[in-house]
């Protein structure tokens, strides 16, 4: 049977102030919790789910001073699940660096590769240099925003704001607002 809202956010509230049993009935009761949570999610990934749940526990409980004791105790909990399964999903994330590009598309039937590769540096070559080089880090060569940022000696921040300007740029540019 699964526990409610309240009878969760009591067992945390208790493990937070050192009643070890409601910590242990906590942690009981959310395995099953985030087994169903992924489960739905990854269908048929039945390792991977395991996982998922495995470095889900260990996050609540190393986050668990982070709990606020006034919000819902799910809804602060399956965030931590979220992000959980989106760096899954980063992690498992296959990647074609774009050298060679060209010939594998045009074995695949598509002739206009390089084209298509001259329309993008086209549009890129039009953007500052700062926004462009994360766009072709961040979305071309698939890094991540954390190796992006320490290639160009810049923080997470400033690529995340880079990438998402250049973006809308571009987007209102091929809109024909731009």
């Amino acid at each position: 049977m699964r526990a409610s809202e309240d009878q969760l956010r009591i067992w945390m509230i208790g493990g937070l102030d050192g009643d070890s049993a409601a910590y242990t009935a906590l942690l009981d009761a959310l395995v099953p919790m985030l087994r169903s949570f992924f489960g739905r999610r990854l269908r048929g990934a039945v390792d991977d789910v395991e996982d998922l749940v495995q470095d889900t526990m260990i996050a609540i409980h190393t986050r668990r001073a982070s709990y606020d004791r006034d919000r819902l105790f799910t809804a602060w909990a399956y965030a931590i699940a979220r992000y959980k399964m989106i760096d899954h999903f980063r992690r498992s994330r296959v990647t074609v660096p774009m050298e060679g590009l060209e010939n594998i598309l045009i074995a695949e039937g598509f002739e206009n590769a390089t084209s298509a590769r001259v329309d993008v540096d086209r549009l890129l070559d039009d953007l500052p240099a700062k926004q462009a080089q994360v766009i072709r880090q961040t979305k071309i060569e698939g890094l991540s925003t954390a190796e992006a940022a320490e290639r160009g000696a810049i923080s997470e921040s400033a690529v995340k704001v880079s990438v998402h300007r250049g973006l809308l740029t571009l987007a209102k540019r091929l809109k024909g607002d731009g």
